[in-house]
């Protein structure tokens, strides 16, 4: 079964267990995430575009690349002066948490080509380990960087007000909440897919 195969396999295995997300499945298009395997820029465009609006995390992205004319390698970014990355809209904070991405891939603390065969658990241990990696981030790299159909994004406060809003809470769920509501409805394997409707639901799917 390809990739393709699996994630429409999902959606119908959704739409057989779940009746709310049926109704958005219903009335909303196929995910239109799919598995790439440029982790490394993927990853350092996540630090930037952290707590930016799209457009703003775009600008600076783009400005990012231009400083290299291309997009850079660890050993570039290392290179660069503090404050000439600063210049093109990061934060100190980025800066230092691009810096430190660059500096563990280069001294293989961080390596890309072996994780397609770690779990998502063992994935999410190994990228926490980077300055301004969190679970969150991890998470949407999971979904929509390798394309894991088994995630679900409990730290994501658009998933989290999609599940109040559909099923009916009176308050944003904690993640045991989420797991539960997962179990209740039939999500497994397939949570990454359910997180997507419930994005869908509000229309705030992340554009990642």
């Amino acid at each position: 079964m390809t990739w393709h195969d699996e994630l429409l396999a999902g959606v119908e295995h959704i739409r057989a267990n779940d009746p709310v997300l049926a109704t958005v499945i219903a009335t909303s298009p196929a995910p239109t995430f799919r598995p790439h395997t440029d982790y490394y820029r993927e990853l350092v465009e996540s630090i930037i575009s952290q707590q930016l609006s799209v457009k703003a995390a775009a600008t600076i992205t783009r400005r990012f690349i231009d400083l290299f004319e291309h997009f850079p390698e660890p050993q570039e970014i290392l290179d660069r002066d503090f404050d000439e990355l600063r210049g093109v809209g990061l934060s100190g904070q980025k800066t230092n948490y691009v810096r430190d991405l660059a500096q563990k891939v280069l001294d293989g603390e961080i390596r890309f080509d072996h994780l397609d065969q770690l779990s998502n658990t063992e994935i999410i241990a190994e990228l926490t380990a980077v300055k301004g990696i969190g679970e969150w981030t991890v998470h949407m790299f999971l979904i929509f960087c390798m394309g894991r159909l088994d995630v679900l994004a409990t730290g994501d406060l658009g998933v989290r007000t999609g599940i109040m809003k559909l099923y009916g809470l009176a308050q944003l769920p904690s993640p045991a909440d989420m797991v539960a509501i997962s179990e209740k409805n039939g999500w497994a394997p397939y949570e990454s897919i359910a997180c997507w409707y419930v994005w869908k639901s509000l229309d705030v799917a992340p554009k990642l």
